[in-house]
């Protein structure tokens, strides 16, 4: 009995060894179990798993030319302009149908020098000689082109003896009703009868330096300030000899001398209240072209300026 025990233990162990698998009893055409298993794995038939993506979404999406780079929007980022101010929007286009803007008002000057040196060719002006009332219209009209007025009407502040219907011509009636601004766009005067006074009654600091085409006081040239009118202190023709007006502003002769009436375009200077009528103040000592800017009394001579300017005038336009 012992014998056989130890023969049965033998062939046990003999056994085991020879199939460590326990293959035996499988079918030799039957693909091995851990094959089978492998090729599940594969396939994607595993029971219970997480699902692989989709053969789509596993391909990457062609185009017709190089891919585009990843960016962060298509990360889901939010791009850096988002965090930006917005660009403003175009400016609105004008509307055909809206109302002009206003234009600033400007409707008063006193002829610079530079203006009539150029006009005239000389440095010394045009002297008395400024071709008739006519020709005197149109260096005030050119002077306001040249800055951008020229499409109002201007008038220079010029009496005259024999008009066109040979009638005196009085410079007060020639130059519209107001009211009347400088080139800074500051009243001069409300009207004519503001006009009538020393001074004119708009804002002092024109009225009291009254000022060229482009805005500048006359001060700044010097003693620039006696502006030849032919007027009295109404603005009517002063006197009916032709002499007193250059004859009627057509002669650049040696005539008028002490009889062409001037206004002043500011105050004498010195403190004292005296030389301040911007119409009527004094005669001048002649009509020959010239110009003096210094501070010396009557001056020399027997031109238009030589007791203080040159021969510049005063220029109005028909609406404000």
């Amino acid at each position: 009995m012992k014998k056989l025990i130890l023969l049965l233990t033998a062939w046990a162990l003999v056994g085991c060894v020879d199939d460590p698998a326990g293959t035996d009893n499988v079918d030799p055409g039957d693909p091995p179990a851990a094959d089978g298993a492998a090729t599940d794995a594969a396939q994607g038939t595993n029971d219970g798993g997480i699902d692989p993506p989709a053969a789509d979404d596993a391909q990457p999406t062609t185009t017709d030319g190089p891919m585009a780079p990843v960016t962060t929007e298509d990360v889901g980022t939010p791009p850096a302009e988002a965090d930006a101010a917005p660009s403003p929007p175009d400016a609105a286009s004008p509307d055909p149908d809206a109302a002009p803007e206003p234009e600033a008002p400007f409707s008063f000057f006193v002829t610079s020098l530079e203006a009539m040196r150029e006009l005239s060719g000389s440095e010394d002006g045009f002297g008395g000689d400024l071709g008739g009332l006519d020709g005197a219209d149109a260096i005030c009209q050119t002077i306001a082109d040249g800055v951008g007025v020229g499409h109002k009407e201007w008038r220079a502040f010029l009496s005259v003896v024999n008009g066109p219907d040979g009638e005196p011509v009085h410079a007060i009636d020639r130059i519209g009703e107001g009211p009347w601004y400088d080139a800074n766009h500051r009243l001069v005067s409300q009207n004519i009868a503001g006009l009538l006074n020393e001074r004119p009654d708009g804002d002092p600091q024109s009225v009291n330096d009254l000022p060229t085409e482009f805005g500048q006081p006359l001060s700044v040239y010097g003693d620039a300030h006696d502006i030849p009118t032919g007027s009295d202190r109404t603005g009517r023709l002063n006197s009916d000899d032709p002499e007193a007006t250059c004859d009627d502003w057509t002669s650049a002769e040696s005539i008028g001398q002490d009889m062409v009436v001037c206004g002043h375009s500011f105050p004498r200077r010195g403190g004292r209240r005296r030389g301040a009528q911007w119409i009527s103040d004094h005669q001048l000592r002649g009509c020959t072209p010239g110009v003096n800017l210094l501070q010396n009394g009557r001056g020399e001579g027997d031109c238009i300026g030589c007791s203080g300017g040159y021969g510049g005038i005063y220029c109005f336009a028909l609406s404000p």
